[in-house]
């Protein structure tokens, strides 16, 4: 494969927006990335050039992304970069953008309270019987099913090896409600 993954810090320059399809939804939005250098001769840092690209998220981290960012929060995008191109009047027009893997606050200009999102557990469920649920959905699927049908939206998108593990020796049951709250510490 020959994708090329890039990464970068920037800004988002308007709000996210969300469309939905049949097989999945997209938030798009569009960043800046300027540079900054220090100039010696006056002593500050002055802009260089802008580089302006579109970021398209699909499914759930789309969904996260029109809920977590807004127009001029600073970001940092993680994906794979190609170039769109569409015919108009004038010509064929092209711009770069990226498919997002994942998309973050740059924490170095901003703040954030990380809220996780894991599958919900049926009660008394443990996690080898969630695991399961799982597999036997992923191994035995509808036929004109797509991919995930059957599963509730936040674990319909796990990939076994990836997201989680299946072995009985890997998975243990937790309680967290005995545990008390303790702050991080930087």
């Amino acid at each position: 494969m020959n994708d090329t993954v890039i990464t970068v810090v920037g800004n988002v320059v308007d709000s996210p927006r969300r469309v939905r399809f049949d097989r999945g939804a997209v938030t798009n939005f569009r960043m800046a990335s300027t540079a900054r250098r220090y100039d010696a001769g006056s002593e500050q840092f002055i802009d260089s050039g802008t580089f302006w690209i579109d970021v398209e998220c699909w499914n759930r981290l789309g969904g996260h992304v029109s809920a977590s960012l807004s127009k001029g929060d600073p970001v940092i995008v993680h994906g794979t970069i190609t170039t769109h191109s569409w015919e108009t009047d004038s010509g064929r027009r092209n711009t770069p953008r990226i498919r997002a893997i994942a998309v973050g606050p740059d924490l170095s200009r901003s703040t954030a309270e990380v809220q996780r999102v894991r599958p919900a557990r049926p009660a008394g469920a443990s996690t080898e019987e969630v695991a399961d649920a799982v597999r036997a959905v992923e191994d035995h699927p509808p036929a004109d099913a797509p991919e995930g049908a059957g599963l509730p939206d936040d674990v319909a998108e796990l990939v076994r090896g990836r997201d989680y593990e299946t072995d009985p020796g890997t998975l243990q049951s937790v309680e967290t409600d005995d545990l008390p709250a303790q702050p991080a510490y930087a």
